[in-house]
Order: structure tokens, then C-alpha cells, then sequence
């Protein structure tokens, strides 16, 4: 299925790009994909990330993905 995969700050840089379209079922699945077109940079942001599918928090990375949707990669962002 089509996912649409945003990257926001280390993870953007990491990547290189905002925004692609990658086909996924899962999120762990989706990661593989991300870091085969984009490499170990993008691999080692990923280890500390958060997930929101459409807005929502996803922690597990076995669960099936709804058809189409957004995922939002958020690395640890500092600051108060």
C-alpha cells in the first residue's frame, strides 16, 4: 500500500528530502524501505523517532498500516 512518509528536522536532513512516497504494509516495514533508499545516516535518526499515523501516535511497528496514510517521522527535538 502507498504511505505517505514526512520527515521533520534530523530526520529531513538524514534523508534529504520532506516528503516521498514509499508501499508498505507495516512500519517496520516502511523503515526498511527508508533506509535502503536512503542509508545508514537516515538508519541511525530512525532508531530514536516517533511515529504519528494521520495525526496519531504509533508505537507498534508490527501493526498493519491503514490504506493510505500518513506517517510522520519525528526525531527528538530539544528545547522548553
Amino acid at each position: 500500500m502507498a504511505l505517505e512518509i514526512r520527515y521533520f528536522a534530523g530526520a529531513k536532513a538524514a534523508a534529504g528530502i520532506d516528503t516521498e512516497t514509499i508501499h508498505a504494509n507495516t512500519l517496520a516495514d516502511a523503515q526498511v524501505v527508508m533506509i535502503a533508499a536512503h542509508g545508514p545516516r537516515l538508519q541511525h535518526v530512525l532508531t530514536g523517532c516517533s511515529f504519528l499515523v494521520d495525526g496519531a501516535a504509533h508505537r507498534d511497528v508490527a501493526q498493519p498500516l491503514p490504506a493510505h496514510c500518513t506517517v510522520d517521522v519525528l526525531p527528538p527535538f530539544a528545547g522548553g
